[in-house]
């Protein structure tokens, strides 16, 4: 097989390992170092089997391929380096007729495998979801201004203070139920693409989280200084940031810490896109948590946990980060919820 076809499998975010006719190594892509914590300078023409305790069943399928000149998919591989945790693994075996390549051999981790396919139906529903309240709030603005402008007819005409207090109530009550709308409806702006720093993002976040919550509540910083900027809308990501982190220390009464922390992530799928090098920042708390009952619908609109939330915070933080081709996700438990957003680079 030829170097250019090498620097071709390379490019894929999947794991490929390719083997001759002796199920030796003669070639591993990035991703499949990474999963398996090889590499391709040490491991070039050793038997793949060798460096795993429980590889002598998956020897026996992948001669039984050669020898019938057919390929095959196991669902359900396990792979166990010494010393490592088992690998569960979805595996696609192909025979290749090219030089010395014998098979190719696909693996993706059968975790990673569920997660995207739980986050393209997440942004399915999303998106669902997300149409289903624009339309809502385009029917509820009009009658909304009509019952905002009769109130304030309707004050005009009063003579007692005591009957304005009630005009007064609807006015403010339509002004506030006004911005909730247009809340919901203004996040579908495109972004307006520049070079971004996420470090920047998260220390304007910073500022604004303990100006908001002066007392009992410290910021953390752990940065990985070495990365490059993003492609992105800057007031976007910090409205993003902003709403997770305000999340959190609403979660906690503002007392507790939270935690900014990034680093580089390689050979990322994200929905639409494979990716060599990608941008995470988690968001840490050590709050509650998110209650069991709604953890799963956490980014759905008008759902919160917390008692006179709007339920739109996270909503439009998610709705953000799909803008730059990111995904959030959240894990939760009493005393640490960490919310990770991962970011493509350019």
């Amino acid at each position: 097989m030829s170097t250019a076809a090498f620097a071709g499998l390379d490019l894929l975010a999947t794991a490929v390992v390719v083997l001759d006719q002796d199920l030796s190594i003669i070639h591993l892509n990035p991703a499949a170092e990474t999963l398996f914590a090889l590499s391709q300078r040490n491991v070039s023409g050793q038997r793949f089997e060798e460096f795993f305790v429980d590889g002598r069943d998956f020897r026996d399928k992948l001669g039984q391929a050669l020898a019938d000149t057919r390929g095959f998919v196991d669902p359900d591989l396990c792979l166990t380096r010494p010393t490592h945790e088992p690998l569960h693994l979805n595996c696609v075996v192909t025979p290749a007729e090219v030089g010395a390549a014998a098979l190719l051999i696909e693996f993706r981790h059968i975790e990673q495998q569920l997660r995207i396919e739980r986050e393209a139906q997440r942004l399915t529903q999303h998106e669902a979801n997300r149409e289903l309240i624009r339309n809502l709030a385009h029917e509820i603005k009009n009658p909304l201004g009509g019952i905002r402008g009769s109130a304030q007819l309707l004050q005009q005409e009063l003579d007692r203070p005591d009957l304005r207090e009630y005009t007064q109530v609807i006015i403010k009550e339509a002004d506030r139920l006004q911005i909730l709308l247009d809340r919901l409806l203004t996040p579908h702006r495109l972004p307006r693409v520049d070079a971004v720093n996420i470090h920047e993002v998260c220390e304007r976040v910073r500022m604004l989280i303990l100006a908001e919550f002066p007392e009992g509540l410290t910021i953390k910083r752990d940065y990985d200084t070495s990365l490059p900027d993003l492609v992105g809308d800057r007031e976007q990501l910090i409205q993003a940031v902003l709403n997770v982190a305000r999340n959190a220390a609403q979660a906690m009464n503002g007392t507790g810490e939270i935690e900014f922390r990034t680093r580089i992530a390689r050979q990322v799928t994200l929905p639409k896109s494979s990716n060599k090098l990608a941008l995470e920042l988690q968001v840490i708390d050590d709050g509650p948590g998110i209650p069991a009952a709604i953890r799963d619908r956490i980014f759905y609109p008008l759902v919160s946990g917390r008692e006179g939330g709007t339920g739109l915070g996270l909503t439009l933080a998610q709705t953000f980060i799909q803008h730059h081709h990111g995904v959030m996700e959240v894990e939760s438990q009493p005393g640490r919820t960490c919310f990770r957003i991962v970011l493509p680079l350019p």
